[in-house]
């Protein structure tokens, strides 16, 4: 082969902008459904849960997949259910998928719960910034003057 022959030159392929590796630089961290944690978990970043938490969660913005399995308060800004949450939920935006069962008391500002998603528990609506509420003035009685029969 004589050498000077060039060989055409194939482009990289293409790199990710961020991996989701849990690693300081990403926007969210995954566990796998093969994970199961015993304990509290907290993130700051956006969490997305296949596996199975035995314990509290708190995380920015949550997403759960069908199979998951948390067994525990969760508190996040978003929350999308789709597994089985045997706990209080607390969240500003709630979305609850037909394959959603959650089992405990769900205080949320918004929420949509799809056809076929389950609710065993109290639904509490929390206005926007209600920590700084008011309560609200005490009913006024009125005297019924109507006549007697």
């Amino acid at each position: 082969m004589p050498d000077s022959e060039s060989v055409p030159l194939q482009p990289a392929p293409p790199v990710p902008a961020k991996m989701a590796t849990g690693a300081r630089h990403t926007t969210f961290s995954i566990l796998g459904s093969d994970v199961v944690v015993t304990g509290n978990v907290a993130a700051s970043v956006d969490l997305h849960v296949d596996g199975k938490i035995d314990g509290d969660l708190k995380c920015a913005n949550l997403v759960q997949g069908e199979a998951s399995e948390i067994k525990g308060a969760v508190t996040a800004e978003t929350a999308k259910i789709a597994g089985l949450v045997d706990g209080s939920i607390e969240a500003k935006t709630l979305i609850i998928h037909p394959t959603a069962r959650i089992t405990g008391d769900v205080i949320y500002e918004n929420i949509t719960i799809e056809n076929g998603g389950k609710v065993d528990g109290k639904l509490s609506h929390r206005r926007h910034g209600a920590g700084a509420a008011k309560a609200p003035p005490p009913l006024e009685v009125v005297e019924n003057r109507s006549a007697s029969i």
